[in-house]
């Protein structure tokens, strides 16, 4: 979606506040020895308290009001009886609909003393993230985004997991434009003013596949690699992009 109104500014602001406060009081709790069904809880009480509902249970159904994903687990982890445990790469991922807008947002948590790898590998998801802000302005394609992430990404060691990507947001969870994390010649859509989306680095710690497990929501790397996310929702502008779940 774009911004057409100040309604639609104020209902954008809202829901990436409240996606941002979910994901705070999810990030807070996120250490050893809890339970990932723990941790969606606080998620969902977070969310009940501001009358907000979460996007993938109503819109695709997904059993859980927030998705975990840990280690070689992408995106889309189900809560459950897991105990998390030091050394784990925890990714949280809230996406929240109120009053008919939807924001979304993900961040990874290093649990504990783990490796100098797991380290590394946030830091270069949240700066990969950063070089795609940077460019991300309104009168440029689209392509530039993936073009400055992937390029952040190659220079750490690191790489992109083509499968997934950024997205449009704001009255659905995925809209148009797809915002890959490389650079796509085919991708020739443009950035506009007011235009609603998310910047979200998907990252390996070694190249790789994809694969999904038997639950039909869990995507994780095919050769066991570690992966990150970090994930924002935004409005571009002539200048630096409003990101509302800051």
């Amino acid at each position: 979606m774009s911004i057409e109104c100040q309604a639609d500014l104020d209902g954008m602001m809202l829901a990436g506040q409240v996606v941002a406060e979910t994901l705070r009081a999810m990030e807070k709790a996120t250490e050893a020895g809890i339970a990932t069904r723990d941790l969606d809880e606080i998620g969902a009480a977070v969310l009940k308290g501001h009358g907000a509902r979460s996007a993938p249970q109503y819109i695709y159904g997904c059993p859980t009001a927030t998705l975990i994903s840990i280690n070689d687990e992408i995106v889309h982890g189900l809560p459950g009886s897991r105990m998390l445990r030091a050394g784990d790469v925890v990714k949280l991922d809230v996406t929240a609909e109120v009053d008919g807008y939807i924001a979304d947002a993900a961040t990874t948590v290093i649990l504990g003393r783990a490796s100098e790898t797991a380290v590394n590998l946030k830091a270069c998801a949240v700066s990969a993230f950063e070089a795609g802000v940077a460019v991300a302005r309104a009168g440029r394609r689209v392509s530039a985004i993936g073009d400055a992430i992937e390029r952040e990404v190659s220079s750490r060691g690191f790489h992109v997991l083509r499968q997934l990507s950024g997205h449009g947001v704001g009255r659905m969870i995925h809209e148009e434009p797809a915002v890959p994390n490389y650079f796509d010649p085919f991708q020739r859509d443009m950035l506009t003013e007011g235009l609603v989306l998310t910047i979200e680095p998907l990252i390996s710690e070694r190249r790789t596949g994809i694969v999904e497990d038997a639950d039909g929501w869990t995507l994780r790397t095919r050769n066991g690699c570690l992966a990150a996310h970090y994930e924002h929702t935004m409005i571009i502008t002539k200048g630096a992009p409003v990101i509302v779940t800051a």
